[in-house]
């Protein structure tokens, strides 16, 4: 059995099934590029039958990445899976994920199917989906809810029928490790085939055991994880990449398994999901949070300044963190932010290098160093954000503890200046009020967030707010050194992204 783990990545596919994390084409493009420098053996780029634009970024993903394996996930049935292999046929290697559900609960409730009826299904889908490629998986939909017999029975059907990879889901997280480990080594002793596949699994975090999980499988046997960047998915969540990844390369001597994951490229992918989706990462996260690697007892600081290794398991330039994070300033000229931004993996045209080259300098007016979570702000707002039906073009806001706060506002709806004013219980409130006149929105404000991009007073502030509007939920940000005018940016990003959602419909309770 080889010690190599396949790591097959879905945060575009399950990872966007956070609420308000539906991701444009250029930014599922730029991410799945990304994805490819991190290392990871296959990309599940999209689900092609959910909705012409999901087909349609699958497409480009597929033609543009010349190393990953690309797959698309289908449905067990011949127009999901036709959906799937007409957006990555055009793949360098491509890959067919087709699953049905096996446990009683999802046969009774949801497929109105008996066992017998589900085992056809997956033998006609294998067998369909492996005319087309040889490279097919097969996912067991809520596998760990599955009678075990029944399930080695569903496994060594769809490997018989030509399935490569067979996926074991906690699609739930339901599962306990002691458990969820006693049932991979169950599957690899009562499916009789199981050596003509590689067995994978895919957890949730619905308890909080979604790596945990995944690593007991993985020293049980299973040699393919189904992860995302920062843990993103449905509800509480995916297994994380990077802690699958680095605790395998941190604890070799206990689970002798290797990853073909270019660690330092983490902490990268991290902050582009971050900035792509609007999803912070929580400052205490493992390994990508902000104080994954801060100390700040002065027993530990002691202990730090005698020996990293008393209190830090890993080096931070591992996972791609570095000390020295002061780039450039405003004496900077245009060629040295074109190789700057292409060491942080960022391949401009001349017409995106310009865009940004001009925000840059504006910033750098403002700011005594520009540092590179600016940079990555500039980028994803010059070049990545969704097509936008309004753009900001005024802001003047009054406030005070006398006066009552006012905003005047001007935008551009589809290329045509509107203006007004308006009041609110603060700046930000006026702001929102007098813009949510202007565009005529409906939609609901469920959160707001700020936090700074950097240290110092010259900081930018991020903000990320989340709305809602007949049943669409959209995650906006914005950036700036001024914070109301980063909350107006973040709240018509929202809105633009609101407008996307309603032209490209997900079908994200489809998915396993």
């Amino acid at each position: 059995m080889s010690n190599i783990v396949k790591i097959f990545d879905t945060t575009l596919r399950d990872g966007e099934q956070s609420p308000g994390a539906s991701m444009n084409t250029a930014e599922k493009l730029r991410l799945a590029v990304q994805l490819e420098k991190l290392g990871v053996d296959i990309i599940e780029a999209g689900f092609p039958a959910a909705s012409d634009g999901d087909f349609d970024a699958v497409s480009q993903i597929a033609a543009r990445l010349k190393v990953v394996e690309v797959a698309g996930l289908a449905r067990a049935n011949k127009h999901d899976i036709d959906a799937a292999w007409g957006a990555i046929k055009k793949a360098s290697k491509p890959r067919i994920h087709t699953f049905i559900a096996t446990s009683d609960i999802h046969l009774e409730y949801k497929l109105k199917l008996s066992r017998e009826q589900v085992l056809r299904e997956i033998k006609e889908a294998v067998t369909y989906a492996k005319s087309l490629t040889s490279n097919v998986e097969f996912s067991a939909e809520d596998g760990s809810r599955s009678d075990r017999d029944y399930l080695c029975k569903a496994f060594e059907a769809a490997i018989a029928a030509g399935a490569t990879t067979v996926n074991l889901p906690d699609t739930v997280g339901y599962a306990i490790p002691s458990e969820f480990a006693d049932l991979v080594k169950y599957v690899m002793t009562h499916t009789p085939n199981i050596h003509q596949a590689v067995l994978s699994v895919h957890c949730h975090n619905d308890l909080g055991l979604a790596t945990a999980n995944t690593l007991a499988a993985l020293a049980a046997g299973a040699r393919q994880a189904e992860v995302t960047i920062n843990g993103i998915g449905e509800r509480a969540g995916n297994t994380s990449l990077e802690e699958v990844v680095m605790a395998l390369r941190t604890r070799s001597n206990f689970i002798p398994l290797t990853t073909n994951i270019k660690t330092e490229q983490i902490y990268p992918s991290s902050r582009l999901v971050s900035m792509i989706t609007g999803i912070l990462v929580q400052p205490n996260k493992a390994i990508v949070g902000a104080n994954a690697f801060a100390h700040e007892a002065g027993i530990h600081q002691d202990g730090m300044l005698k020996n990293p290794m008393t209190y830090e398991i890993m080096q931070p330039e591992t996972i791609g963190l570095s000390a020295n994070k002061l780039v450039l300033g405003k004496h900077s000229g245009r060629h040295a932010l074109r190789e700057h931004l292409k060491d942080m993996g960022y391949e401009l045209s001349d017409d995106e290098l310009q865009t940004i080259f001009v925000k840059f300098k504006a910033l750098a007016d403002k700011k005594k160093h520009v540092m590179d979570e600016d940079l990555e702000a500039l980028v994803t707002e010059g070049v990545l954000r969704t097509a936008e039906t309004f753009v900001l073009e005024y802001l003047h806001v009054s406030s005070g503890t006398t006066v009552m706060p006012m905003a005047s506002v001007k935008l551009a709806i589809n290329g045509r200046s509107v203006k007004d004013a308006g009041y609110g219980n603060g700046p930000i409130d006026a702001a929102f009020n007098t813009i949510a006149k202007l565009t005529g929105t409906e939609s609901e404000l469920l959160r707001f967030t700020v936090s700074a991009l950097t240290g110092g007073t010259d900081a930018q502030g991020e903000v990320t707010v989340r709305l809602k509007e007949n049943g669409l939920v959209a995650l906006g940000r914005g950036s700036d050194s001024d914070i109301i005018t980063a909350s107006a940016l973040a709240y018509i990003n929202g809105l633009n992204r609101l407008e996307y959602l309603k032209t490209h419909p997900s079908e994200k309770t489809l998915n396993p």
